[in-house]
């Protein structure tokens, strides 16, 4: 699937943000080698902490759906801003699940059209238990 396609998906995902605090509709969509998109939107709580951003959202559905196989991209979009990065929990999961395989982060640009960006670029000095 291409950046854009992604996108597409990650902007409609966002529609069903549940996000009556911060206003702030993030949607995720994330591609595996197996060629199943998942998607994901933010669902906030009011007790803040307990709530789940997109991208941790769509990796939970794929694990629950029974993916195993590689993670390959996911797309993140908000009609909030430009350049809506992860936050660092998210980055820890990408971490945790793209196992240094590669997986590309794809955001808009601050001109509307899709960045790419791996892992370690955004988070180089990760935590990893190291047997």
């Amino acid at each position: 699937m291409t950046n854009e396609e992604l996108l597409k998906k990650a902007a409609e995902a966002a529609k069903n943000a549940y996000c009556p605090y911060s206003k702030f509709n993030v949607g995720a969509a994330i591609e595996y080698e197996s060629g199943n998109v998942y998607v994901g939107c933010n669902v906030e709580n009011g007790s803040y902490t307990v709530g789940i951003c997109a991208e941790r959202n769509a990796m939970s559905t794929a694990i629950a759906m029974g993916e195993k196989s590689r993670l390959m991209k996911v797309a993140i979009y908000s009609p909030n801003t430009k350049l809506c990065w992860p936050c660092g929990a998210c980055r820890q999961w990408f971490c945790e699940f793209e196992q240094g395989q590669g997986m590309k982060i794809i955001v808009e640009d601050k001109d509307g059209k899709p960045a790419e960006f791996t892992v370690d670029e955004l988070i180089p000095h990760r935590f990893e238990l190291i047997p």
